[in-house]
């Protein structure tokens, strides 16, 4: 699934706000993401969100003022604030957001401005690192969710697995790296490689990703049943993901 009309008229609108803005302040403007792979079916218009990222040659409190009236109203489009970097910010902070910098490098539509990504380097060894620490911080971060509604009615855990497989589809892509192993771009084929890798049951993450692509509708899910295979495939993971890079 493509992005649609309204959400290229946001990107569109956005872009001409940043301009009027910062006028020669700004650098470029990124889209990454599935919205930037939108073609290659990994982008759900009810799910997914329009990730931008801005470059700016001066990152100062004058520059934050500036672009605080577009910030608030690409909120209220219930778009994620753009991340803001400098160019030098940027490549010194590849290290530190390891994960996020590779898929971006790797998947990114530039919208306005020089591609600063071509030439970006990615230290792997500290992407190793990260991709261990996000996998345990999200199951940590999924446990708390559930126990929150726990116990009540089955459609808040569908819609917690439904808001949740896409990070961990992410963070799977990102241990077949780690692991070096070559993978897809799709998310289901990223499962399913990594299911044959590490031996876990890949069924709950098919039914998640079938409810996003509208093959499936909330009621027809075991809200129950699903997430526990749901959590037990990502302990799995996790396990076998730290004894394999340790």
């Amino acid at each position: 699934m493509s992005i649609n009309r309204t959400q290229q008229h946001l990107l569109d609108d956005l872009l001409a706000k940043m301009k009027h803005a910062l006028g020669d302040n700004l650098d470029s403007l990124v889209l990454y993401g599935s919205a930037a792979a939108a073609n290659n079916g990994m982008f759900s218009a009810k799910y997914s969100d329009l990730n931008v990222l801005c470059l700016v040659n001066r990152l100062d409190t004058r520059t934050m003022h500036a672009i605080a009236p577009t910030i608030a109203w690409w909120e209220k489009q219930k778009q994620p604030a753009p991340m803001l970097f400098t160019i030098d910010e940027l490549r010194c902070s590849a290290d530190v957001f390891a994960i996020e910098l590779l898929d971006i490098k790797q998947r990114h539509k530039v919208l306005f401005g020089a591609d600063h990504f071509m030439s970006l380097e990615v230290p792997m060894d500290l992407h190793r690192v990260a991709v261990e620490r996000e996998l345990r911080t999200n199951l940590i971060r999924l446990r708390q969710k559930y126990v929150a509604i726990a116990g009540h009615d089955s459609k808040p855990v569908v819609q917690l697995m439904a808001d949740s497989v896409s990070t961990f589809a992410t963070l799977f892509r990102h241990s077949l790296i780690a692991l070096g192993e070559q993978p897809p771009m799709h998310k289901r084929e990223v499962v399913a490689q990594l299911a044959n890798v590490l031996h876990f049951d890949r069924k709950p993450f098919d039914q998640l990703l079938d409810l996003r692509e509208g093959k499936l509708h909330e009621g027809d899910i075991d809200a129950a049943h699903t997430f526990d295979g749901y959590l037990r495939a990502i302990e799995r993971v996790v396990d076998e993901v730290d004894k394999r890079l340790s």
